[in-house]
């Protein structure tokens, strides 16, 4: 190995932006951040296996310092190499100090990472070892960034009309049945953009793609030691695309893997948005492993107790990212800049984005500046921004997330719908509240319904089958007794729990499918769907599959064969949805009275009576489809929208249609009727839900 000491070398100038390690000419260019350090050794490797360096360089505090950035210019480094550093250091009193000078550090910009050469490969490791050094280290890559995005191009599709897919990209194909070529990868992914074109939806939502070790449980001695990290919520290195979702390998070539998926997916119409988890990182907390930040600078990148060298936890994975000082701001920015700019993503989705609202102190901040900063930015001024705005440690910030920039997970949607079609008493009110675009949570500041994203599932719970197959969660296979994932599902299995050939409760729980996903694109709001639920995938009632990297987890395609009634009928509600201005108003409504005058809704009760809102549990109301009412430049059809969660049938008299004659548009009724029952009369089946359109005999729902 051979070592040098930077004072012998030319000094360099950092780049002005970004750290890293960039190829520019004659070599590379390599800037870091550290206050605290005192020595910096940066360590060059030929193979990503390398035990030992092939070269390593200390960095000269007078020479290769300015500020808090250790910078470097090498000439003999090459795009393809591997690298790492070495830090020592002392952190200031009441902070844990980790500033190991036998310690190798990730560069936390680094581009790409060479980890294992494939998923789920221990390449030797003994469970409960955590390596700090040798060839078992995840290793930076240095990339080149000249990929041609000449095909490609930027979609900006408004909010209103985006239909969102929740999906896991390496579950989306790992299952045999996915008929892909290259299972589980980023390739899989774009064999798969001809079904997600034809469904109809705009935008994918992946769950983390950012370097992250899928091998945590087994490096840290626990239970779960034959489990996966499956989701990937604990990053190690925010700008590298996993390696291990890419079919040619882990040493740079993924990040041309993902952008060749992100080109395809713009050219079939479909926009990327991310999840991102700047809450915590794999670093974990006290007695975690070391990967970079902890050993460059613990003391700035994390909330520690005050006085005390423990990691504040708001994040329930140990610790919690420092995310409003000014240094992590910075990190953050320049993270979610290069996604945009260099990979050409449309949006992102903050997970347990109250983190980024907590100061110093942990304290929720008023005007949080990250939150503001992200908000403001002229580079995603275009993407679109969505918080899940709760945290671990009792922040719920649903409607009162603190930016009117910003989209939320409504998460009261989802327990709300659930309830009202589970049959849960005095829901009424709460599921015209939703179907609106929850203006109790949302009618203020000048927002609109486009701050909710509605959802009836996530990747965190049951999947849509599941909802209405179980009453219970059943997650014995993660090691933790059941004890771990939500309790409160308002799911029911309607008289069986689980897998049943009872052909009544089969008929209850398809029925129940399609009145969930008939209520989520009929509401006002941007709607999500999970992967996988438009053709009916189970988790067999496993509502927290964090760590089931097999068929629990894996998208079953088989099922879509085999149900193909509910694949067409969810097709036909994104159609109707995409045809229909009134269900994608920018605006709240007006008016909640039958008897109300130009109004853009009016309710109707049972029988031609005022709706009960605190005893009914079936509801019509009309849509005003004109275009003073829509907002939009030409009239749409009124909708006459008839819910019924009772286990008994609703009469409802039918008003004059304001324009054309009203014909049946969309229906969950297993035998629906041609027209009205009686003139002037719609009876509504128990547990169902139909549509009557001002429109001359389309039937969508054929």
């Amino acid at each position: 190995m051979k070592k040098q000491t930077v004072q012998h070398l030319l000094p360099s100038t950092p780049l002005l932006v970004p750290y890293g390690a960039h190829v520019v000419e004659k070599g590379v260019q390599f800037t870091l951040f550290s206050r605290h350090a005192s020595r910096v050794w940066l360590m060059l490797f030929d193979n990503p296996d390398d035990a030992e360096p092939a070269e390593e360089l200390e960095l000269s505090p007078d020479r290769n310092r300015i500020g808090d950035i250790w910078h470097l210019h090498v000439e003999d480094a090459r795009e393809g190499q591997f690298y790492l550093y070495r830090m020592d250091g002392r952190t200031p009193r009441g902070v844990a100090n980790f500033y190991d000078p036998d310690q190798w550090l990730l560069d936390p910009y680094a581009l790409a990472v060479a980890g294992a050469p494939k998923w789920g490969d221990a390449r030797g490791l003994k469970a409960g070892e955590t390596p700090k050094d040798g060839p078992l280290f995840p290793k930076g890559v240095i990339v080149r960034d000249d990929f041609d995005w000449t095909e490609d191009r930027t979609l900006r599709i408004p909010l209103a009309d985006t239909v969102m897919y929740e999906m896991h990209l390496r579950g989306y194909t790992a299952h045999p049945s996915s008929g892909v070529g290259a299972p589980g990868t980023y390739r899989g992914l774009i064999e798969k953009i001809p079904h997600l074109r034809d469904l109809g939806v705009t935008a994918v939502e992946l769950l983390p793609i950012q370097e992250f070790n899928e091998m945590e449980y087994y490096q840290a001695d626990d239970p779960r030691r034959d489990l996966r990290n499956f989701w990937g919520y604990s990053t190690l290195a925010f700008f590298a695309p996993n390696g291990r979702y890419a079919r040619d390998g882990v040493y740079g070539r993924q990040v041309r893997e993902f952008k060749q998926l992100v080109m395809a997916l713009h050219q079939a119409g479909i926009e990327v948005i991310l999840d991102v988890v700047f809450n915590h990182t794999a670093e974990n907390g006290d007695g975690g492993p070391t990967y970079s930040f902890r050993g460059i600078d613990n003391a700035i990148f994390y909330l520690m107790e005050e006085g005390r060298p423990h990691y504040r936890n708001f994040t329930g994975c140990g610790n919690t990212v420092n995310s409003n000082h000014p240094v992590v701001r910075d990190f953050i920015m320049n993270c979610l800049r290069y996604w945009v700019l260099h990979m050409h993503v449309d949006g992102f989705r903050f997970d347990l984005a109250s983190i980024l609202t907590r100061g110093a102190d942990g304290e929720l901040l008023p005007d949080p500046p990250i939150v503001e900063h992200i908000a403001e930015d002229p580079a995603l001024r275009d993407t679109k921004i969505i918080a899940e705005a709760w945290d671990a440690a009792g922040a719920y910030q649903v409607g009162t997330f603190p930016n009117e920039r910003w989209s939320e997970w409504n998460g009261k949607y989802r327990d709300e719908i659930r309830r009202y079609w589970k049959g849960d008493p005095g829901m009424l009110g709460q599921l015209a509240m939703r179907l609106t675009g929850s203006a109790d949570l949302y009618d203020k500041l000048g927002q609109t319904p486009m701050k909710s994203i509605n959802f009836i599932t996530c990747h965190d719970g049951f999947t849509l089958r599941d909802l209405v197959s179980y009453d219970g969660k059943h997650n014995e296979a993660n090691g933790e007794k059941n004890r771990d994932g939500e309790n409160h599902n308002h799911g029911s299995g309607y008289g069986v729990e689980g897998p049943t050939d009872d052909p009544d409760i089969l008929a209850v729980r398809r029925r129940q499918q399609k009145n969930l996903l008939t209520t989520l694109f009929l509401s006002m709001g941007v709607p999500m769907v999970l992967a996988g639920d438009e053709f009916s995938r189970t988790q067999q009632g496993n509502n927290n599959a964090y760590c089931q990297d097999n068929e629990i987890s894996w998208v079953d395609w088989s099922l879509l064969e085999a149900n193909r009634d509910l694949h067409a009928f969810v097709k036909k509600l994104i159609a109707f949805r995409k045809a229909h201005p009134s269900l994608r108003r920018t605006r709240f409504l007006n008016g909640k009275k039958p008897e109300a005058t130009n109004a853009d809704i009016t309710w109707h009760g049972i029988n031609g009576r005022a709706p009960d809102w605190e005893k009914d549990c079936a509801i019509a109301c009309v849509l005003n489809g004109r275009s003073e009412h829509t907002g939009g430049p030409e009239d749409d059809d009124s909708l006459f929208m008839i819910f019924n969660a009772g286990t008994e049938p609703a009469t409802f008299m039918v008003p004059p249609p304001p324009d054309k004659p009203w014909a049946l548009a969309l229906t969950t009724e297993e035998n629906p009727p041609m027209w009205y029952r009686v003139k002037g009369v719609f009876t509504a089946d128990a547990r169902s839900t139909s549509v009557l359109a001002s429109a001359p005999f389309r039937r969508f729902w054929r």
